[in-house]
């Protein structure tokens, strides 16, 4: 390989790293616009020509998403969450089954596997959750819910599933922010019962507090057609 073509192909990659970078450290949020081509590169320290090769190759793996006259915007925050974005696709019974896969397997796996500091986190992520629920603060809500469940599979200390929910963040919380819309009492979906069943040790309690409650969910939607 010609030794341009090698020094060429280093500077994409250093480039895709970076951009990448500012996705996952938050710095870049999902849904919003990322600088415009002629900033990136000089940001960067290339070539628009390697900010444009870096662009495309992130857009192919899901991260980005080029809007033909109005930029790029960030669409997942990692190639794994672009992946399973695709293959879910938006439809909400479609995620909440997925959803269900693998919270009742996190929540089973949690109250075994779970630790005291596991614990205190759980309480402390159900309690934030619980207040911004009464004070109507919706947005943070559904961050705050959705951390919540991501910190029940993390609780179960299996990195693979952890991983796969990780990449299946940005549809949960949408389906969060779909589901919290609908005027459903508090109470009915409350996570108290499933903290507790970890907190226990009760690996089946835990498997139908994390079920029940998207079950009720996935009863309230129409029928497919």
């Amino acid at each position: 390989m010609p030794l341009v073509t090698t020094h060429r192909a280093g500077l994409v990659d250093q480039a895709i790293d970076q951009l990448r970078d500012s996705v996952t450290s938050g710095e870049w949020p999902i849904g919003s616009r990322i600088p415009p081509e002629p900033e990136l590169a000089q940001a960067l320290g290339v070539g628009r020509n390697t900010v444009r090769e870096a662009v495309r190759a992130l857009a192919h793996s899901g991260i980005l998403e080029v809007r033909q006259g109005d930029g790029t915007y960030v669409r997942a925050t990692s190639e794994v969450s672009g992946a399973l974005r695709r293959l879910c696709g938006s439809e909400l019974r479609d995620v909440l089954q997925v959803r269900r896969c693998l919270e009742v397997e996190g929540a089973r796996l949690a109250a075994t596997a779970r630790t005291e500091q596991d614990l205190a986190e759980l309480r402390t992520l159900l309690e934030r959750r619980d207040t911004l629920q009464r004070e109507g603060r919706r947005d943070e809500f559904v961050r705050a819910d959705t951390e919540l469940h991501f910190a029940v599979v993390r609780c179960g200390h299996n990195p693979v599933l952890t991983e796969l929910y990780r990449g299946l963040t940005e549809v949960i919380m949408a389906s969060v922010a779909t589901t919290s819309a609908k005027p459903v009492e508090a109470d009915r979906i409350g996570h108290h019962g499933l903290i507790e069943a970890i907190a226990a040790g009760d690996v089946e309690s835990a498997g139908r507090e994390a079920g029940g409650f998207l079950d009720e969910l996935l009863g309230q939607l129409p029928e497919p057609r």
